[in-house]
């Protein structure tokens, strides 16, 4: 912990700032110096400062391009006494984004890290291999670091396998979130090394299909350095990630005991094991794994998963067609009521997402959306009782009115195999898809199916049913408690990021999605009992009453969405930039300048809750957008601009600003390649954060550039983005574009445009914008910075 008082203490660590370009490496370099004073003669200690310059495409935000230059990484090697050919990694990143002290994200890891460190050199016994410690300066700027260090630093070529240690909450369990790219013996190592498992393939394929607006240097140890790896994120308390509230004192020392011993163990055996030496062999093959209640992990070969799944899957349509066809004389009918209750299952489903969906976008047109942000069991009352209350009525209608009649043991074994049948659908579905989490099918069929063997009889006669009614729910007991186990995760991921996904997202459907999911799988072997039980009408009237009742209170305002609560705040996060634009013309000259407060909300209420309180930030001010501009004009720092609608950003007037220390920009040169390639050269200096707009003009086409690999990258929109950072000080930044032009091109080949984003020092804040956040009520988080932008035609 002593270690991660004192990274904190540093504050913000933003790339390019004194506190993380030059406190926090003099800090790092102290004690890794005392560290290797105290190490045995058993290892040998190397430690290097890289400052890399380079550039890189991406497609993560849509796709755009990254230039860093002088950044800064601390690198240490352990290794044996005579040296070692190959090295496993362990990555975590000391800088911060603006603002926030960072301590889970990533102060947390670098302090375990020391720790580790300490403790492998203090030992009497040699590694087979070396271990490298990457405590990397910037990646909160989209992972330039750890691409300085896999493509240029000369220990990258003997890196057989990374463990990135990140955060997307603060504190609790870190959890196995990617594993790979195959490698399936990388996970079979965490099986047998970490002390306290926490790990689903789940999560993995949730994250990697996009979801989630977030990356790490996983991607790029991957993507640019061809190395498997394991990727650990803390998850707990969402809410405060990228906050001020991010402090040491919120990350129990429980929580970072259990880190350090699970990244020691894995690192230890790593470090010891052939497999490293030789990872290429035993590269091919995905696994299906999965953490049994923290207790301890699963693993098997995918290929593997897939055999057991068909065969499950396969079981399953014996039984049913077993069941369905025989006795011959009754095939038809038991067909047809088979298929009547397999399509009346699908009907109540769908009825039961339309219906709660219509709710969430009802509570979200009325301006009551996250209303269950701090009191998540809103979410529940107005959402998950409404979803069983309406899967209820769909079938107690369906009793009343089309089984009028019927026996009613009959029914419910009717609606068990019609469940049963879904999920053996849906398995042999996502098998054929390639998904590993087909296992939680697989779990969906074999016990229910199981439990139905076990019971002999059908369902219960007179004198059975408590037994029937035991037996049944031992059968369903692993199923259900494992998927409530992965709801929970699910829902601990999820609900914190619905506060900063946008203001496109509905957060509203997205959770009441997520619940009525939910709701169908835990309902989906409990349908039955509506035909068995001789009345639903109490259970109807209970659950109507509290979505009711809740859907009131919620159109009352009465569950405000954010918190300032000391203890467990959950603030509204809003971004503030002053800004001071000027629009150039062909000729150079000015033909447009303004200033403002550009104000955005990270979360679809958009600014609604704070204008009481700023009455001058209303509907009046909305952000226009300048059409014939790159990405309206604005001064993006990333290309997010498909994340908000300018219809909930808002451009406050205020005076211009003057940065001590401004921005240069200036072009080179102006040459004809060919007949109609032009490339244009260019020298852009200042602040530590830039961002480049591009647009050829219409006619023209951009052919090349001299960043990332030379192939530019469009964003969403169709504009190029170019992201900019550098260290403490560089040279200033050279760069040229290619364009294919028309013959006739009056109007010009190219706007660009370039903003200089002040995140630290004497140029952040502005008067103006000190003063309107002065203003802001307490349960907001708020991160204001000044910028200019500048856009030219060419």
């Amino acid at each position: 912990r002593g270690y991660l008082d004192n990274i904190t203490a540093i504050g913000p660590r933003t790339v390019g700032s004194p506190e993380n370009e030059v406190l926090a490496v003099n800090y790092l370099l102290e004690q890794i110096r005392a560290i290797e004073r105290e190490s045995t003669d058993a290892h040998r200690i190397s430690v290097n400062v890289q400052r890399p310059t380079g550039s890189f495409s991406i497609d993560f935000l849509g796709g755009f391009t990254s230039y860093y230059a002088n950044i800064t990484n601390v690198v240490v090697k352990l290794e044996p006494r005579n040296g070692a050919e190959h090295a496993v990694l362990s990555n975590c990143h000391f800088d911060s984004v603006p603002n926030t002290p960072g301590a889970s994200d990533d102060a947390v890891s670098c302090a375990v890290m020391l720790e580790i460190l300490n403790t492998l050199s203090k030992s009497s016994e040699p590694l087979q291999h070396a271990v490298i410690f990457l405590f990397n300066g910037a990646e909160e700027n989209i992972l330039q670091a750890s691409h300085g260090f896999i493509t240029q630093h000369e220990w990258a070529k003997s890196i057989r396998a990374f463990i990135n240690l990140e955060a997307a909450g603060v504190g609790g369990k870190e959890l196995v979130f990617q594993t790979g790219p195959e490698n399936p013996w990388l996970v079979q190592a965490y099986v047998v090394a970490a002390k306290h498992p926490f790990a689903s393939v789940v999560a993995q394929e949730i994250f990697q299909s996009g979801i989630i607006p977030a990356d790490t240097d996983f991607r790029i140890y991957r993507d640019f350095g061809n190395v498997p790896g394991i990727d650990l994120a803390f998850i707990e308390n969402g809410y405060i990630y990228h906050t001020k509230y991010d402090t040491s004192d919120r990350i129990l020392t429980d929580s970072i005991q259990r880190a350090g011993d699970n990244i020691l163990a894995i690192l230890k055996y790593l470090a010891t094991s052939d497999k490293l030496a030789k990872s290429f062999e035993y590269r091919h093959g995905t696994v299906v794994f999965f953490d049994v209640l923290g207790l301890f992990v699963l693993a098997y070969p995918a290929r593997v998963g897939t055999i057991m799944n068909y065969i499950t899957a396969a079981i399953a349509f014996l039984y049913l067609s077993k069941k369905i066809l025989q006795p011959k004389t009754k095939a038809i009918h038991n067909l047809k009521k088979f298929f009547t209750a397999f399509s009346l299952t699908l009907i109540s489903w769908i009825c039961t997402l339309v219906t709660v969906l219509l709710v969430a976008v009802f509570v979200s047109v009325i301006g009551r959306s996250l209303s269950w942000y701090t009191h998540f069991y809103v979410s529940v009352f107005l959402y998950g009782t409404a979803a069983a209350a309406e899967l209820i009525l769909v079938h107690t209608l369906a009793k009343k009115f089309f089984y009028k009649n019927m026996n009613e043991q009959y029914l419910g074994d009717t609606f068990f195999d019609a469940s049963l049948m879904i999920w053996s659908v849906a398995l042999a579905v996502i098998t054929q898809m390639g998904l590993c989490s087909a296992f939680i099918c697989t779990v969906w069929v074999a016990f229910p199916l199981l439990a139905k063997l076990m019971i002999h009889r059908e369902f219960s006669q007179k004198g059975t049913t408590m037994k029937f009614v035991m037996m049944y729910m031992l059968g369903m007991f692993v199923p259900y408690l494992y998927i409530m186990y992965l709801s929970w995760t699910v829902f601990e991921m999820f609900t914190p990021i619905m506060g900063r996904s946008g203001s496109e997202i509905l957060p509203d459907v997205v959770l009441a999605g997520f619940i009525v999911v939910i709701t169908m799988i835990l309902s989906s072997y409990f349908i039955n009992f509506i035909y068995l039980v001789k009345s639903t009408k109490a259970t109807l009237i209970t659950l109507t009453t509290v979505s009711v009742v809740t859907l009131i209170l919620v159109c009352s305002g009465i569950f405000f969405p954010y918190s300032s609560d000391a203890d467990n705040p959950k603030p509204k996060r809003v971004f503030l930039q002053h800004t001071s634009r000027r629009f150039h013309d062909l000729d150079g000259n000015v033909v447009k300048n303004d200033s403002g407060i550009w104000i955005n909300g990270f979360d679809y209420n958009g600014i609604s809750h704070i204008t009481p309180h700023v009455p001058e930030i209303n509907d009046t001010i909305r952000t226009p957008c300048e059409e014939q501009a790159p990405f309206c004009g604005l001064p993006w720092i990333l290309p997010v601009h498909f994340m908000f609608r300018l219809v909930k950003s808002w451009y406050l007037p205020a005076p211009e600003i003057f940065p001590r220390s401004p921005i240069h920009f200036k072009v080179l040169s102006r040459e004809l390649i060919s007949r109609n390639t032009v490339r244009l050269s260019f020298e852009v200096s200042g602040p530590s954060h830039m961002s480049l707009y591009v647009r050829p003009r219409e006619g023209s086409a951009l052919s090349t550039w001299s960043l990332g690999n030379g192939m530019p990258v469009a964003s969403l929109g169709g504009d190029y983005f170019v992201f900019y950072s550098r260290g403490l000080q560089a040279t200033p930044w050279h760069f040229w574009i290619e364009l294919t032009v028309p013959e006739k091109h009056s109007d010009g080949i190219l706007s660009l445009a370039v903003a200089a984003h002040y995140f630290f020092g004497e140029d952040q804040n502005s008067p103006q914008l000190s003063a309107l956040l002065d203003r802001f009520p307490n349960w907001t988080f708020y991160s204001g910075w000044s910028c200019t932008y500048d856009l030219f035609v060419f």
